[in-house]
């Protein structure tokens, strides 16, 4: 039996749940729709095709009791209007991550985008990849694969984007996020995943008492706007080393310069590939020791943004109808490093025609 549910999105016009018994009434946003992925053991993750956005991820705890593990809304709009744009759920892009000025040079031709996070380029610009709608179809029995072409200076960003993701959910309780994309100009590409988990459930607390372990023995420190230095800096004897499993909010208040620019933790880590770049590698494992539940990160992408959600004020009513407070969610953001096409020592993320962008990462959850 298939365990693909496909459900259409409701009234886009007023504040109302996701449902799939309402018209459609605005009709830019025809085809706007919810898929739901279910697999052997019940675990649940649902989609939406506007922004790519992961809506929700429901996992068991080591009770066996069901939780939504995804900060999130019940209605479009609630993604659409979000107070300070928190990217819950998105696939974000063309560039994930801060690009300096808003400005990169490729070839001797200089390109300028949107300026949206301080003096510099955030997330792809005003209108990224997580506010357009995408083209959606179902792939098998539990897969979802959306698609969507970035047009030639679309956000400022040279090049005709063919951008694909495909999220699968297996019986092992992994979330498979591949993204794909090919271009016919040399463009810069970074993509990632932009969901916020609360291993406790959406709306229950802060994630201070999370446990993290990163590994990564070096990350990418950065001014006063989060723009990197350049540097790649050692994390230990700092409270940037998770080398070893420690509670989030161990060192969070520690008197440190990178921990005041960014409010808390909203860095790269440069993770440890051990010489195989692009080789699938354990980036991170979180684990909550209320409920046991436990998320594996792997990753084919060289460096991993650990944000704690420093920005997040109790003004945003999620899912549970519960307000998020102040570092109620994490993202672990699977990437390359920020600023890359103005950093020449960073890997490159410029990808030229004839040439594939293909890179994967896996959310695997279990309970302890």
């Amino acid at each position: 039996m298939k365990q693909l549910v496909i459900l259409t999105l409701t009234a886009l016009v007023c504040l109302v749940p996701f449902r799939a018994d309402a018209e459609i009434t605005k009709k830019d946003f025809d085809g706007i729709m919810l898929y739901t992925l279910k697999n052997k053991s019940g675990m649940t993750v649902t989609v939406t095709n506007y922004g790519a956005i992961i809506t929700s991820i429901v996992v068991p705890d080591r009770d066996g009791k069901m939780g939504d593990v995804a900060l999130g809304y019940d209605s479009v709009e609630g993604y659409m209007n979000a107070v300070d744009k928190p990217y819950f759920g998105a696939v974000v892009g063309r560039y994930g991550n801060r690009i300096a000025k808003g400005k990169f040079s490729i070839d001797g031709v200089e390109y300028t985008l949107p300026v949206n996070n301080g003096p510099n380029s955030l997330h792809g610009g005003i209108i990224g990849f997580d506010k357009v709608v995408w083209d959606a179809k179902p792939v098998g029995d539990n897969s979802i694969e959306l698609s969507y072409l970035a047009k030639d200076k679309e956000e400022g960003y040279p090049g005709n984007l063919k951008v694909k993701v495909t999220y699968t959910l297996t019986d092992k309780n992994e979330l498979i996020c591949h993204y794909e994309a090919t271009t016919d100009k040399t463009t810069p590409v970074n993509l990632t995943q932009h969901t916020y988990f609360n291993l406790k459930g959406e709306g229950n607390g802060t994630i201070l008492d999370h446990e993290l372990m990163l590994n990564a023995k070096k990350f990418t420190p950065v001014d006063e706007t989060l723009i990197p230095t350049g540097d790649l800096k050692d994390v230990k004897g700092t409270p940037f080393d998770f080398t070893e499993a420690k509670a989030i909010g161990r060192d969070i208040e520690v008197e440190d310069e990178q921990l005041t620019f960014g409010g808390g933790y909203d860095h790269n880590w440069v993770l440890d590939k051990g010489g195989k770049d692009g080789e699938m590698t354990l980036a991170a494992r979180v684990n909550e020791p209320t409920t046991g539940r436990v998320m594996e990160v792997f990753t084919t992408e060289p460096g991993i943004q650990f944000y704690c959600g420093n920005f997040l004020d109790g003004r945003l009513k999620g899912k549970s109808g519960q307000t998020y407070v102040n570092r109620g969610g994490l993202c672990l953001e699977t990437q390359h490093y920020p600023d890359s096409p103005n950093q020449p020592n960073f890997p490159s993320t410029l990808l030229k025609p004839g040439e594939k962008y293909d890179t994967t990462t896996v959310f695997k959850f279990s309970a302890e």
